[in-house]
């Protein structure tokens, strides 16, 4: 019997009329940029609701149209928010619903990766998660054939995540995508400077100085940023802002940074 993981967020984090959401993601994709000439290896994005970082997120998206037809597997990874867990949980879903269409899971690499000390197949964390499935629009609307890998951390270790990224990307056209939001609930100013020395350390790959209080998906930038640096990517910052820029409510923000590697 086919799974399908129906949406968790679809009417909350984005729209849940398939019109509205191409429309929004759309204007979203049509704030001009100079970046579309990068081949993205990877990306961090947020994972805030589409009001807040939805054009953050765009800003590293739109480096996909133009190979749109090259990424056959897209490895999604981003932190559990509701569920504590040790490792890293894979989804036993066959598809991912959004109000734009269900997107297939590649299963085929489930194998290799459950052979990982630390990897098991557990569908309570993925229930009712956010951080993956809001990734999910911008791939259907910037990729054309593609599947997925969900992958959620728990208390997990940058080397088992870069173990994980690195079995995942072997035998495949594959796109790395890690989902994580910035600083929370920082004032203004404050949230600006640590978001400004989290994306530097981000971009010069030092994994040493990111916690929980610089970003909420810190255990899958670590091992993401383990896995760079051994495969000698180079990354930039494509947007940064935070929850203040949007609203204007400056007292308690949360920050959202977009980056990519080739």
């Amino acid at each position: 019997m086919i799974s399908i993981r129906p949406s968790a967020v679809a009417g909350l984090y984005y729209p849940a009329q398939a019109t509205e959401l191409e429309k929004l993601l759309q204007r979203q994709f049509d704030q001009p940029t100079d970046h579309l000439h990068h081949h993205a290896k990877a990306l961090i994005v947020p994972h805030a609701g589409f009001f807040y970082s939805g054009q953050v997120a765009a800003s590293a998206y739109q480096s996909l149209l133009n190979v749109a037809n090259d990424i056959e597997r897209v490895i999604l990874i981003g932190p559990s928010h509701r569920a504590d867990f040790k490792g890293i949980a894979m989804s036993a879903a066959d598809y991912f619903a959004t109000p734009l269409g269900s997107v297939a899971v590649d299963k085929s690499i489930y194998p290799q990766l459950s052979r990982i000390n630390g990897v098991e197949t557990n569908d309570n964390p993925h229930d009712n998660e956010h951080c993956l499935e809001v990734q999910l629009p911008f791939l259907q609307y910037s990729l054309n054939q593609f599947e997925i890998v969900p992958l959620l951390t728990g208390k997990a270790s940058p080397s088992l995540i870069a173990d994980v990224l690195n079995a995942a990307s072997q035998d495949a056209d594959s796109l790395i995508v890690i989902s994580s939001d910035l600083s929370h609930y920082l004032d203004y100013e404050t949230a600006r400077k640590v978001d400004q020395f989290t994306s530097q350390s981000i971009i010069s790959m030092d994994n040493r100085g990111i916690d929980k209080f610089h970003a909420c998906g810190c255990d899958a930038i670590r091992g993401f940023l383990q896995y760079a640096r051994h495969f000698n990517m180079a990354g930039q910052i494509m947007a940064l802002s935070n929850s203040g820029d949007i609203a204007g409510k400056k007292g308690s923000v949360v920050g959202y940074g977009a980056y990519l590697f080739e």
